[in-house]
C-alpha cells in the first residue's frame, strides 16, 4: 500500500492565498457590512490570526539576523587562507549586491508598485510616520551602538549588523581561543533556523488570514497592486541575470555569456525547483568543473556564496520596500535609499540559504527606515513563485563570481579550453 505523499508547504501557502483571496472579494463585494462581518470576523479572528503570525515573525529577527551575521562573519574569516582569492571573492560578492539593490530601488521608483492602494485602512496602527531627513554624517554615525543590547531590545537592525559583524570577525581571528563561543554562536543560529521553520508552517494560516482582511478591506484593486510587484521583481531579476552578470562574465572572464547560461542551465533549473542555495551548492561545484574551475576555487567561493551572496534576495527586498512605502504613502528620501541599500547589502551576509528566508530580513530591512512590516502580508502568499526565480539568481552569482576570480588567478585555476569545449 502506497503511502499518501505530504502536502508541501508551497502548496500549502497557495491554497492559503486563493483561499483568502476568495473569501476577501466575497466579504467585500456580496457580505453587507454587520457587527459579525466587520467585528468579529475581519477586525476579529483574521486580524488575531494575522497579526499573530507578523508577531512571531518580528520574534524571530533579532535573534536570527544576530546570530546569522555572526557565524557568517566568522565563515570569512577563512578567507585569509586563501588571501587574494579570498579578498576579490567578498569584494566581488558585496559589489554585486549592492548593484542589485540599486537596480531594484531605481526600477520601482519608475514602475512604481504599490501606487493605487491604502494600506492604512487594513491597518491603521501600521501607519507609516512621514521619513525624516537624516544628514549623511548622521548616517553613518548611527552605524555604531552606543549600547548593543539596547539596540537590540530597539530592533535598530543597521546597529547590530555593525556589531554582529564586528563580533564574527574577531571570533575568526581569535580561532581556538575562543573555540567555545564560536561553537555557542553556531548551535543558537541553528536553534533560530529550526524556529524559522517551525514558523513557516504556519505561513498558510497566517497568510489566508492576512490575505482575506487586506480584501475584504480594500477590494479588487490590490490584485493589480501584487500583480504590479511580481512583474517588478521578476522584470529586476531578469535584467540582473542578462545584463548585469552576462556583462559582467564577458569584461572580466572573457568568455561567451550564453555558452555559459547554456552549460549552467540544469543548475538553474535544480536551484528554481529546491528554492535552496545550500543544496545547490555540490551541483554548483560539479557544473563549475565541468567548465574548466578548478575545485580550489569553486569549494571556496561557492559555499561562501551561499552564505553572503543573495543578489535576487536583495532585489525583492528593493521592490519590496518601494511597493510598501507607496501602499503606506510613505515618501522615501535619497538616506532612506542609502539605508535600505547598506542594510541588505549587509544583511545578505550571513543568510541562511533555506526557502523564504528573505521574508524574514526583509523585516529587518523594513525596520532600518521605520516601514511597518504589516505590508509583507500582501506579498507573502506569492513570495513563494519568485523565491524560486531568486534562489536561481542567487547560485548564478556565485557561480559568475566563482569564473570570474578564477581567470583573474592564472590558468591553473580555470582551463578556457575546457570552458569552450
Amino acid at each position: 500500500m502506497k503511502q499518501k505523499k505530504k502536502m508541501g508547504l508551497t502548496t500549502q501557502i497557495f491554497i492559503g492565498l486563493f483561499l483568502g483571496l476568495f473569501v476577501g472579494i466575497v466579504f467585500n463585494l456580496f457580505v453587507p457590512s454587520s457587527y459579525i462581518k466587520d467585528t468579529i470576523l475581519v477586525n476579529g479572528v483574521f486580524d488575531v490570526l494575522g497579526q499573530g503570525f507578523i508577531r512571531l515573525m518580528q520574534m524571530l529577527v533579532v535573534p536570527l539576523v544576530f546570530f546569522s551575521l555572526v557565524t557568517g562573519a566568522m565563515s570569512m574569516g577563512d578567507t585569509k587562507k586563501l588571501g587574494k582569492i579570498g579578498v576579490k571573492t567578498l569584494v566581488f560578492y558585496l559589489f554585486t549586491t549592492a548593484l542589485a539593490i540599486t537596480l531594484a530601488l531605481l526600477l520601482a521608483s519608475f514602475i512604481k508598485p504599490g501606487v493605487g492602494i491604502d494600506l492604512t485602512k487594513v491597518s491603521q496602527a501600521a501607519e507609516a510616520n512621514p521619513a525624516q531627513a537624516v544628514s549623511l554624517k548622521d548616517t553613518v554615525l548611527n552605524l555604531i551602538p552606543t549600547n548593543p543590547i539596547r539596540a537590540m531590545s530597539e530592533g535598530n537592525m543597521l546597529q547590530i549588523i555593525f556589531f554582529a559583524l564586528l563580533v564574527g570577525i574577531i571570533l575568526a581571528n581569535l580561532g581556538e581561543k575562543a573555540h567555545n563561543v564560536a561553537n555557542i554562536c553556531e548551535e543558537f543560529n541553528d536553534i533560530m533556523m529550526d524556529m524559522t521553520m517551525i514558523v513557516m508552517k504556519f505561513a498558510p494560516i497566517g497568510v489566508f488570514a492576512l490575505i482575506t482582511k487586506t480584501f475584504a478591506t480594500l477590494g479588487l484593486s490590490a490584485i493589480f497592486s501584487m500583480l504590479k510587484y511580481m512583474l517588478t521583481v521578476v522584470l529586476g531579476l531578469g535584467l540582473q541575470l542578462l545584463l548585469v552578470y552576462m556583462v559582467l562574465l564577458t569584461i572580466f572572464a572573457k568568455v561567451n555569456p550564453f555558452k555559459f547560461l547554456k552549460k549552467f542551465f540544469p543548475v538553474l533549473g535544480f536551484a528554481f525547483s529546491t528554492s535552496s542555495s545550500n543544496a545547490t551548492v555540490p551541483m554548483n561545484i560539479n557544473k563549475l568543473e565541468e567548465l574548466g574551475v578548478s575545485r580550489k576555487i569553486s569549494s571556496f567561493t561557492i559555499p561562501l556564496g551561499a552564505t553572503i551572496n543573495m543578489d535576487g534576495t536583495a532585489i525583492m527586498q528593493g521592490v519590496a520596500v518601494v511597493f510598501a512605502a507607496n501602499a503606506y504613502g510613505m515618501q522615501l528620501t535619497p538616506q532612506n535609499f542609502l539605508t535600505v541599500i547598506a542594510a541588505a547589502t549587509l544583511a545578505s551576509v550571513g543568510t541562511a540559504g533555506i526557502p523564504s528566508v528573505g521574508l524574514i530580513t526583509l523585516s529587518m530591512v523594513f525596520n532600518s527606515i521605520g516601514l511597518p512590516i504589516s505590508a509583507i502580508a500582501m506579498i507573502m502568499g506569492i513570495d513563494r513563485i519568485l523565491d524560486m526565480i531568486r534562489t536561481a539568481i542567487n547560485i548564478t552569482g556565485d557561480a559568475v563570481c566563482t569564473v570570474i576570480v578564477a581567470n583573474s588567478s592564472g590558468e591553473e585555476y580555470f582551463d578556457k579550453e575546457k570552458f569552450n569545449s
